[in-house]
């Protein structure tokens, strides 16, 4: 059965991207397909390219050529109209630490665009679907580092995204914070977002990433469902095996 245009909902042909006065791409003829309703995996070492690649995607960056499309927007020539499509969770907290978590999600709601008449509703249902409802009062600055994790990821759903782009979400929390991360994000794939899904935590890929791609000096170099790569490597056990077979154990500080 072949894939129809409206199953994808992100492509990248050809993606180039070149730092100014370095004489090596971050990104190196990315091509890549990414399933509507899926949960897509971008894996790889330090340096890789996974960071450039997000923020050629999420219209941060400009590619130095080649092209890559959302939901059928260009994301040079149209990228007011992607970003109006799709949802961030940066690496790093995005949230302003004076003021509290319900305090935060009114002002990127206002940001994001969601209508005023629905703001309020929002903002309850995105805290209490991150466990936040009942200290949506306190100041972000109190906030454990599993709270302010799951606070990030409350601010990238409030304007319902087609597709939510999510860096590293899970990095150095709690282990009770970070399955609650991890179902949620199942829960919103299930009810029909996609999820572009960066992490170094190899267990979490290949438990909810339908699809995975792992880059390594800005190219692809495996993809497929995580299953299958495992099962069609020799001597894999896990995705973390496979990971480090494709990428090698050199140390990537």
């Amino acid at each position: 059965m072949t894939e129809s245009a409206s199953d994808i909902i992100l492509t990248t042909e050809s993606l180039i991207k070149v730092y100014p006065g370095s004489d090596q791409p971050a990104v190196a003829g990315l091509g890549l397909k990414v399933n509507r309703a899926s949960i897509f995996g971008l894996l790889g070492p330090n340096g890789a390219g996974k960071t450039t690649t997000i923020s050629i995607l999420c219209t941060l960056l400009q590619p130095t050529s080649g092209s890559a499309t959302v939901l059928g927007y260009d994301v040079v020539q149209q990228a007011n109209a992607v970003r109006r499509e799709i949802g961030l969770v940066p690496q790093d907290i995005a949230l302003y630490a004076s003021l509290t978590a319900r305090e935060n999600l009114r002002y990127f709601s206002r940001v994001l665009g969601v209508s005023k008449n629905l703001i309020e509703d929002r903002v309850i249902e995105c805290l209490e679907m991150v466990g936040l409802l009942d200290c949506a009062d306190r100041r972000i600055s109190t906030y454990s580092g599993g709270m302010k994790r799951r606070a990030n990821l409350a601010v990238g759903i409030l304007h319902q995204p087609a597709l939510l782009f999510l860096d590293e979400p899970t990095v150095g929390i709690d282990a009770q914070s970070r399955n609650l991360i991890l179902e949620r994000l199942v829960e919103l794939n299930r009810a029909g977002m996609t999820l572009i899904y960066t992490t170094h935590y190899m267990e979490e890929a290949q438990q909810i990433c339908d699809e995975i791609a792992i880059m390594d000096a800005g190219r692809v170099i495996a993809c497929g469902a995580p299953e299958k790569l495992v099962a069609d490597s020799a001597g894999c056990e896990n995705l973390e095996d496979l990971f480090l077979e494709s990428t090698g154990k050199q140390l990537r500080d």
